[in-house]
């Protein structure tokens, strides 16, 4: 219970910052204890949401977690983040296989599906190549499914970019495509972790805006890295 108070308190401690314009992604809790002694490696998979477009590297969600991870005294290693701007969950696939990777990775992080849904590509072909980079993932933290994290689909109908397009449709399309993840990743013993519910709340405010109109800015990516933090955390001290 005490660690999991003191990382509440740092995860406050970095909203309120942000929120005033304080670098204090750095900061690290008093004397905070894990059970999980492991180094770390953290792989990142997605789209131009992993790569953080149109923000720092440093404040994309994968590299908040990592540095959240960090302050809380995980033994952290390595991030290595697979993903590009436009990428199916086909493009994913295939730059996940023909990537140069570690052989093995503790935390697998994985976001993909806007490009297909934006391109409108047919939502079963996006299924059968999701499933492929969920098996992927799983080979590469040694068969440990609790080990890999979802992260549900942001819907950027709500955004600037949007205007004029039918937004209603956008979202529903947004809501199909997040089905089909939770329920893969459920049904493979993985994690789904949902910021967007959260996300159509303020990812249109200018504050959680990055200056392209479209994708978040580091606030945003914050609240996903605490959310994805906190997620992490319990299924590694869990031995998972």
């Amino acid at each position: 219970m005490k660690k999991i108070i003191l990382l509440f308190i740092y995860v406050w401690t970095l909203i309120s910052c942000s929120k005033s314009g304080g670098d204090s992604i750095n900061s690290i809790p008093a004397n905070r204890v894990n059970r999980f002694a492991d180094s770390i490696n953290y792989l990142a998979l997605g789209d131009s949401y992993t790569i953080g477009t149109s923000v720092d590297v440093i404040d994309g969600y994968p590299s908040q977690t990592f540095a959240l991870l960090k302050g809380a005294n995980f033994k952290m290693n390595s991030l290595q983040i697979i993903a590009k701007n436009g990428w199916t969950a086909d493009d994913l696939k295939n730059g996940l296989a023909n990537a140069d990777k570690k052989s093995m990775y503790h935390i697998v992080t994985i976001l993909i599906g806007v490009n297909n849904q934006y391109q409108g590509r047919p939502i079963k072909d996006f299924e059968t190549a999701f499933i492929s980079i969920l098996q992927s993932a799983f080979t590469l933290t040694g068969n440990k499914p609790k080990r890999v994290f979802v992260i549900s689909i942001p819907d950027w109908g709500i955004t600037p970019f949007a205007s004029g397009r039918d937004r209603n449709e956008i979202a529903n399309e947004i809501d199909r495509y997040n089905l089909i993840c939770e329920k893969n990743a459920k049904s493979f013993g993985a994690n789904y972790i949902n910021i967007n519910d959260a996300y159509r709340l303020d990812g249109y405010k200018t504050d959680y805006l990055s200056s392209d109109g479209l994708h978040p800015s580091k606030l945003e990516y914050t609240k996903w890295a605490i959310k994805l933090t906190q997620q992490i955390a319990n299924v590694l001290e869990a031995g998972g």
